[in-house]
């Protein structure tokens, strides 16, 4: 992971990817939308923008706050140095992930941006082909036996390598055009010492996710043996 000054405003994170050169104006959706490069785009609590520049397909993400806090701070954060920040220890974080070979989008780079105290941020990931949220997989159907335990091996290997995940949830486990399951947004995600504390609320709170969408639509293809499943071979596949 290289970090280079822009300006001293501007700071770019990126990784060691044959992309061509990366410019502040990659953190543009205009700059992308203008081009007609953008051939989708995914809203939740912000919109994601997936970008296409040659051979890449790419993903820009800029970073808000959720909760009470956001809907006044928004997307401002307070600069305490550069490393810091949750662009930097988010971007950190999915290099080393990477590298480990787990299951996570390739990150390609990020940007902070600073005014006096405060600071903003945006990061760009890979984008996988044919790419499926687990929310959205629920959706359209039930899942299978095998597809059950392949979530439930991933989401150990993971803990087994000692990562935690601050919001694991049904929308940040996606499946790719080939059904490889990945894990995303590592947001406040950190390297732990594995320990079965954590690795309960973890599970609790993806257990919590698909509970509160089964409540909120009838096409949810979701029950109680099928967590049941995916949790057996969490256990099994689990070596503390």
């Amino acid at each position: 992971m290289q970090l280079t000054p822009l300006s001293p405003k501007l700071t770019l994170f990126s990784a060691n990817t044959d992309v061509g050169e990366i410019t502040e104006l990659w953190f543009s959706p205009e700059h992308w939308l203008t081009q007609d490069k953008v051939y989708a785009q995914k809203t939740g609590r912000a919109t994601a923008y997936f970008f296409a520049e040659g051979d890449l397909r790419a993903v820009l993400r800029h970073y808000w706050r959720g909760g009470l806090v956001g809907k006044v701070l928004q997307d401002q954060y307070l600069y305490t140095g550069i490393k810091n920040t949750r662009v930097y220890r988010e971007f950190a974080l999915m290099c080393e992930l990477y590298q480990q070979g787990l299951p996570v989008v390739e990150p390609i780079a990020a940007l902070v941006k600073r005014s006096g105290l405060i600071y903003r941020g945006d990061i760009i990931t890979r984008a996988l082909e044919g790419a499926q949220s687990l929310c959205e997989r629920l959706q359209a159907g039930p899942l299978n036996e095998h597809t059950l335990e392949r979530i439930g091996q991933t989401l150990a290997r993971f803990h087994n390598a000692g990562v935690y995940h601050a919001d694991l949830n049904i929308n940040n486990i996606l499946f790719d055009g080939e059904d490889n399951v990945y894990v995303i947004d590592f947001d406040r995600g950190e390297i732990r010492q594995p320990e079965p504390q954590w690795q309960q609320q973890n599970m609790a709170r993806l257990a919590r996710s698909f509970a509160k969408e089964a409540g909120r639509q009838s096409s949810f293809h979701w029950q109680e043996k099928d967590w049941q499943g995916l949790m057996s071979a969490y256990q099994q596949a689990l070596s503390c």
